[in-house]
């Protein structure tokens, strides 16, 4: 009987860093993909992009919402929870697969604890030094099964008291999509677009939502400092945590302004073509510090939403203020960098492949026990 495997996806990000892993399960004869599609894919204010899953054509996917405009973070994940104890009472998953550190995740993860079903959680063990670090770590609590980034991610899990055999190292599936040779070339996804840039930085600041009373001023400044210098650029709308009212209220100054392409959203993967031909990416975006390394593009890292995350050396540290990040940009070589692989090496849906169709996983048990990590 074919095992049916339920993945949750909440934004284009996530669905992007998943897509590999979940077209492995839809093309086997020994699993069967299910798939939830809600949170931010679901709002019509960040571009609608349950479209670009639908073209996936999947053949047992679900659109839900599971959010009003502004509805705060417990309600959100309220709202899923509901979602996905429905779904799963009516689809019976052998496993549901989360991916990082939003909401829909931690939803996911909770839901499959409490009715006994498998959880699988994509890139846990990282750090970043916000409220996604616990989100992040209590989805690992609640996971049976972790596909972990790198060696470093494994220990940590080892450190909140995880099996050693229930980690296993796959690499950043993005870094996957990265690799392949299927993507859209750089005329397609400016055509697809209607961008006219010859040269282009790629813009991208979420709110941090211990911060939500300062994040007004603090892109206030970033754009000042972005219209101050003789640049062209690509604006990614927030993410869709407390505070990006503010940022959105920000950057919609700049719609009419000839510097500045705005955009609810980019299909992912016209958003890697765009990144790997940008002089850079600034913001505070984890594809400044995991994406554009892979490709030796240099990132400019605004204010404290990474402060934990590795940075390799094509990351540029800076602080909220206009002078600052103005001397930033002006820093940048316009040559490229030697790419990181701390992150993978673009092979994690190979090694997913491998590890879901093995006895290893399968037998992980349901009963999770806490192990000591020795003295």
């Amino acid at each position: 009987m074919m095992k049916k495997i339920l993945f949750v996806t909440g934004t284009r990000a996530d669905f992007g860093k998943i897509k590999s892993l979940m077209d492995v399960v839809e093309s086997s004869e020994n699993f069967e993909l299910h798939l939830l599609v809600t949170g931010m894919h679901m709002m019509w204010l960040y571009g609608s992009t349950y479209k670009e899953v639908k073209k996936q054509n999947y053949t047992n996917v679900y659109f839900m919402s599971n959010q009003h405009k502004n509805e705060p973070m417990d309600a959100v994940l309220a709202n899923t929870m509901i979602i996905l104890s429905r779904l799963t009472d009516a689809v019976e998953p052998d496993m549901i697969v989360v991916h990082g550190d939003r909401i829909e995740a931690l939803a996911g993860a909770i839901v499959g604890a409490l009715n006994h079903i498998r959880v699988c959680h994509i890139e846990g063990g990282e750090l970043s030094g916000t409220i996604d670090d616990s989100i992040r770590h209590s989805i690992t609590k609640l996971s049976h099964i972790h596909m972990v980034a790198n060696e470093e991610a494994k220990y940590r899990l080892m450190q909140l008291g995880e099996a050693v055999s229930s980690i296993f190292v796959i690499g950043s599936p993005d870094l996957d999509i990265m690799n392949s040779t299927k993507l859209p070339t750089l005329l397609e996804a400016k055509s697809k677009y209607s961008i006219d840039f010859d040269e282009y930085g790629v813009v991208m600041f979420h709110p941090v939502t211990s911060e939500e009373n300062e994040i007004d001023l603090y892109a206030e400044n970033l754009f000042r400092a972005l219209d101050a210098l003789d640049k062209n650029y690509i604006v990614v709308y927030p993410n869709n945590d407390f505070g990006s009212a503010k940022i959105l209220t920000v950057i919609k100054r700049y719609e009419n302004n000839p510097k500045f392409k705005i955009f609810p959203s980019l299909s992912f993967e016209s958003f890697l073509v765009i990144l790997k031909n940008a002089q850079f990416i600034i913001g505070n975006s984890s594809a400044g510090i995991r994406e554009a390394p892979f490709y030796g593009l240099p990132s400019i890292n605004i204010g404290t939403r990474q402060n934990a995350r590795f940075k390799g050396e094509t990351v540029i540290n800076c602080d909220y203020e206009e002078v600052s990040i103005i001397n930033a940009i002006k820093s940048i070589s316009r040559e490229r960098l030697e790419r990181s692989t701390h992150f993978g090496e673009g092979n994690s849906t190979e090694l997913f492949e491998k590890f879901l169709n093995g006895q290893e996983l399968w037998s992980i048990p349901v009963q999770k026990v806490f192990v000591d990590i020795k003295p």
